[in-house]
């Protein structure tokens, strides 16, 4: 029997070790045995959670700080029950502020037991020295972006492979990588996407800016439609939150009507985040904007990248255009919306950087079918 272990601490990590264990259960079959911490995904593949998952969804640093002794208890809980079960594996899936620290407590008190590290941190946005100090812990990380590799071993971290984004294998996605993005024009009655976030905290930092700058666009550009898709348990706190706009966008939630959006969409004011991604790779040009907490805006000069947007890392230019705190201004915003919402060439950049995005990020294969594979070799080779 193999048994793998799993930390995962948010939906979305929950969500690609659901199809990891899919894919290393079609190559091992009822040798398999999982356990850790997942939800309610990697729960239908077998794996029973230590604790409920949402526990450990929590962003920006004034949260951790709220919750930090119930999370110092999480972790040694945690370790402890890896460490007694002796895997063959760990694999740790992002959220690195937890699932780091179960790793090197293992490693501390196991070292021969190897470490896997999917969607390592993002040290091309901040703190590099974390890939070299990673080394003494992860035997492999799996990235999910094409650029990653390269910075990892620049940085002197473990070895790391690309296998693709998850997003790549949205069924919702496919039918819109496959339109041509060459010649696409604006509509005649324009549709914006509004997406001011998907944590409450990031809804209550930009949805009040996000209103004003559909306001000032509907009086110049009468006749825009707009479109909130959301997740269904934050519908209520944003149709209270838009409940005072003179012009009042359709609420949408499920997968099914948020890609319908975007597949109508002519561009998109967006918080900056993941979405930009499946923005980019669904042709859709964007505006971004984002607020940190208090306390991760006193602490933003730890940011070293020179750019927060996922599309402008893949093409490595800024491609789409970023606004943060002061400079998250209606005016501005709508402006350049304006400019995307209409055939010119600031659309037109946007879209041929979309059109490369595509070639970078290109797979033969699911991302969960390669990581699993390299997952395997780890194992073989101890």
């Amino acid at each position: 029997m193999t048994k793998i272990a799993f930390i995962v601490g948010e939906p979305s990590g929950d969500r690609i070790g659901a199809d990891l264990i899919l894919h290393l259960r079609a190559a091992l079959g009822d040798d398999l045995d999982v356990f850790g911490l997942g939800g309610e995904e990697m729960a239908r593949q077998g794996l029973v959670s230590l604790f409920d998952i949402e526990e450990l969804s929590i962003i920006g640093v004034s949260a951790i700080v709220a919750r930090l002794p119930q999370l110092v208890r999480r972790v040694s809980q945690t370790a402890k029950a890896v460490i007694d079960a002796a895997p063959d594996a760990l694999v740790v899936i992002d959220s690195p502020t937890f699932s780091h620290r179960i790793a090197r407590r293992l490693r501390a008190a196991r070292p021969d037991i190897p470490i896997v590290n999917y969607i390592p941190p993002t040290v091309w946005a901040w703190r590099e020295e974390r890939a070299a100090k990673m080394r003494a812990y992860v035997d492999q990380a799996i990235c999910t972006f094409p650029f990653e590799p390269e910075v990892y071993a620049r940085l002197d971290g473990p070895p790391a492979t690309y296998v693709g984004h998850p997003i790549l294998s949205e069924p919702h996605l496919k039918p819109l990588l496959n339109r041509s993005l060459a010649g696409k024009t604006a509509s005649a009655s324009p549709r914006l996407l509004i997406l001011p976030g998907s944590r409450r905290s990031e809804i209550d930092r930009l949805l009040a800016d996000f209103g004003k700058t559909y306001e000032r666009l509907c009086r110049t550009m009468p006749g825009l439609g707009a479109t909130i898709p959301t997740l269904a348990r934050h519908r209520a706190r944003i149709e209270t939150g838009i409940a005072d706009w003179p012009v009042k966008p359709k609420v949408v939630t499920g997968e099914d009507e948020k890609w319908a959006a975007f597949a109508n969409a002519d561009a998109a004011l967006a918080a900056s985040g993941t979405v930009s991604l499946e923005l980019a790779l669904a042709g859709v040009p964007m505006v971004l904007a984002y607020k940190l907490d208090p306390i991760g805006y006193r602490l933003r000069h730890l940011m070293t990248a020179w750019t927060a947007a996922l599309p402008n890392f893949i093409v490595g230019h800024p491609l789409v255009p970023e606004h943060f705190h002061e400079v998250v201004r209606p005016e501005l915003l709508a402006r350049r919306l304006e400019r995307l919402l209409t055939d010119t060439i600031e659309r037109r950049a946007q879209l041929q950087g979309f059109q490369d995005i595509r070639e970078k990020m290109a797979i033969d294969r699911p991302p969960g079918e390669a990581a699993a594979e390299i997952v395997l070799s780890v194992l073989k080779r101890g």
